[in-house]
């Protein structure tokens, strides 16, 4: 019985992914920035966004809001083998100095698809010049696989899993 707890204690759980935002959801390779499109932070996907209303990707913890407003840091709630999430809004945002974000949540606070990160002024954003995808990026997938389907969502639709 020792044995059967321990495999079942150790085994990784699945991760369930919900859309951020409503609009066209697409491989992170489909992206404008190179950085992105080629997974050097790590794999992900994309949201070519209707609206600018960002919501949790996962259930998690606020791990990091970055000064400039333009990405949030999440990790998964799972006991071990945290699941380490970046939302990143828009493409080459962080030179906007936070211009066109209004943040809701901050380091430490528990959130999940329900949960309003941001809003993300799109008008702005294209006054701008600057691509309004909005990124979901796991920085630690490791031996994990991520698995989601692409086309229209709609805000806290589940789009995947990571397993």
């Amino acid at each position: 019985m020792k044995l059967y707890m321990g495999l079942l204690f150790n085994k990784k759980h699945p991760v369930d992914l919900f859309a951020p935002v409503t609009g066209v959801l697409k491989s992170i390779e489909k992206v404008s920035d190179e950085v992105f499109a080629s997974k050097a932070m790590g794999d992900g996907f994309a949201v070519e966004p209707s609206n600018g209303e960002i919501y949790a990707p996962v259930n998690g913890t606020v791990t990091s809001v970055f000064p400039t407003k333009h990405a949030i840091g999440l990790k998964t709630k799972d006991k071990k083998d945290k699941l380490e999430v970046l939302v990143h809004l828009g493409i080459d945002t962080v030179e906007l100095n936070g211009q066109g974000f209004e943040v809701f949540v901050k380091e430490g606070d528990v959130v999940s698809p329900k949960t309003k990160l941001a809003n993300v002024d799109l008008k702005y954003l294209a006054s701008e010049n600057k691509p309004d995808d909005i990124m979901v990026i796991f920085t630690n997938l490791e031996k994990r696989s991520l698995n989601y389907d692409s086309g229209e969502v709609s805000h806290g639709d589940k789009v995947g899993t990571v397993e």
